[in-house]
């Protein structure tokens, strides 16, 4: 193997760790939203609740969407030999999944606290979590800007 195999190669192994660490938690999030509407509290939600139960159902089904096309681009793409394209895509399906994913979480938190709670707690709460998601996911590696700390 050359260096740039090896490189992909380890581009790839890093790829698929990232995304054995996301899909769980989207799958809990999906397989929670599923059973939702099935509880006997669910009658008594108003249309906003019932409205953003929906838009976290869908945020949910995207970020599904977006870890697992990955490895349905990999299966489909593996004997063409084309792992620069199978990575790059893969990255920007990661990326897009974990938007999606922050947004549902987002969405989740906004739907509980406003069904458990009333006044400024039900959007408190949601702005806190989303700003931690957007600062440990994505502020806080892009502020690093090109710095290295390797070779």
């Amino acid at each position: 193997m050359n260096d740039e195999e090896d490189k992909r190669d380890r581009q790839m192994m890093e790829l698929l760790n990232e995304l054995r660490v996301a899909l769980p938690g989207v799958q809990i999030l999906f397989a929670f939203l599923l059973a939702v509407p099935f509880q006997q509290g669910f009658q008594r939600v108003t249309d906003t609740q019932r409205n953003l139960y929906f838009a976290t159902l869908m945020a949910t089904c995207a970020a599904t969407a977006c870890l697992i096309a990955p490895s349905a681009n990999h299966r489909v793409r593996f004997h063409k030999r084309d792992r620069a394209y199978l990575i790059e895509s893969a990255n920007r399906f990661l990326i897009a999944g974990l938007v999606f994913l922050g947004s549902a979480i987002v969405l989740a938190v906004i739907l509980i606290a406003d069904f458990l709670y009333d006044g400024v707690i039900v959007w408190i709460a949601p702005l806190l979590v989303g700003i931690v998601l957007l600062t440990v996911w994505f502020a806080r590696p892009l502020a690093r800007g090109r710095k290295s700390s390797g070779p």
